[in-house]
């Protein structure tokens, strides 16, 4: 924990990537690791397998596509789900948003879902207002820590695989070198990205084929849930707005660039929305919370000025702990659209801030469940990765694979 004007954060300074990278022979592939309601289970191998069979069972395993969606509804009913909101979620209509169809039932519906296999797109609250209800896809490609000559084959491989959700940042540098693939995607499809695949081995573009394949299957498999294909499937010029509707591009403002001063942090937006060469933005974050609380509350504010003149669809946070949160509670008061559609953090056996999930669960807070961090490091505390090393022995997998 760190105090900042005596607000207890209850996190610390957690700078998030989705990235895993896992070699195919030879070949550094950017893999995802999963946005999802904390309850989700990983589904892992429970024998022995090779690891030219395990890489695309783990991927498929980490991305929800494997499992048969059996126990979804007997588990909504057990925790006493608002049901028909959930399905008009689910389906994308945009009447009203989750936050403010629960507030005139008279309570706030639960927005953590427990599933074994989820369907691949989360509603969360958005449009102006807040008034709408915009789907995220629960798997995000993050270009943390990618070297930004590296960004354009990372980004054609991740597009290859069916990913459609897409963490940029400021602090990560690599907007511009991002927004070059983006618009070869948008241009003509996948099609448009034949020159980056040139050079690529056979074995990795097969995997990454049945990775997507497998992925719109699941997507049609959970349609009953009221989700939909994430996947645009025409290519050529005449699908770009298509293609573009199909894309969630989430990006996060720096402290840096929380200001005072509302014109600054519009501005530095904009200026995003520019550099990556699109119209407008999914969700637009604010990276961390280590300002202080009139940057934190103005920036805020800053961000739905935005979401309301429809430059961004949606508001978030990241790294947020209870206190920050409840800056932003007693900011927006009853509006309760204005809360953030989801606070991105690290969620693992290491750090399961449950009061921080919790609040967020309260309120109807998406929590976007990273497990980076203990990925990104050689050692973690001696007691927890052994027994992680344990359980990860009896599956036949990695520790990485495990979390």
């Amino acid at each position: 924990s760190r105090s900042i004007d005596s607000i207890e954060l209850n996190t610390q300074p957690l700078y998030c990537s989705m990235m895993v990278s896992s070699c195919v022979h030879g070949v550094v592939v950017a893999i995802l690791t999963t946005f999802c309601v904390v309850t989700d289970a990983l589904q892992l191998p429970t024998t022995e397998c090779s690891r030219r069979s395990v890489i695309p069972e783990i991927l498929l395993s980490a991305a929800g596509l494997l499992g048969a969606p059996t126990i979804v509804s007997a588990q909504m009913e057990a925790e006493k789900v608002d049901i028909s909101a959930f399905n008009a979620a689910r389906s994308g209509t945009t009447t009203s948003s989750v936050a403010a169809t629960a507030v005139r039932s008279g309570k706030i519906r639960s927005s953590i879902i427990p599933s074994l296999d989820p369907p691949p797109l989360l509603p969360i609250r958005g449009g102006r207002k807040g008034k709408a209800t915009i789907q995220i896809p629960r798997v995000g490609y993050s270009l943390y820590k990618t070297a930004p000559e590296l960004v354009p084959r990372c980004t054609a491989l991740a597009l290859r695989a069916g990913v459609r959700h897409f963490d940029v940042a400021s602090l990560y540098g690599s907007n511009k070198e991002f927004a070059a693939p983006l618009k070869m995607y948008l241009g003509n499809g996948l099609k448009g990205l034949d020159k980056l695949y040139k050079e690529e081995k056979d074995e990795l573009l097969e995997i990454l084929d049945a990775t997507s394949v497998a992925g719109e299957k699941h997507a049609i498999e959970t349609i009953r849930f009221g989700s939909r294909s994430i996947s645009p499937t025409i290519d050529g010029s005449a699908g770009g707005r298509q293609r573009r509707e199909g894309l969630f591009i989430s990006h996060k403002i720096s402290n840096s660039e929380q200001s005072t001063d509302p014109v600054s942090v519009r501005r530095s937006v904009k200026r995003a929305i520019a550099e990556l060469g699109v119209s407008y933005l999914d969700m637009v974050s604010i990276h961390s919370p280590l300002t202080d609380k009139d940057r934190r509350l103005t920036t805020y504010q800053a961000l739905l000025e935005l979401r309301d003149g429809g430059f961004v669809k949606s508001v978030s946070v990241c790294n947020y702990g209870v206190g920050p949160l409840e800056e932003i509670a007693r900011l927006v008061g009853d509006n309760v659209e204005d809360y953030p559609a989801m606070n991105q953090l690290e969620l693992s056996p290491f750090n399961q801030h449950s009061d921080v999930v919790n609040w967020c669960n309260d309120r109807g807070v998406a929590v976007g469940c990273s497990a980076w961090s203990k990925l990104s490091g050689v050692d973690g505390p001696a007691e927890e990765w052994a027994v992680l090393s344990d359980l990860a022995k009896t599956k036949g997998v990695t520790k990485a694979q495990l979390l």
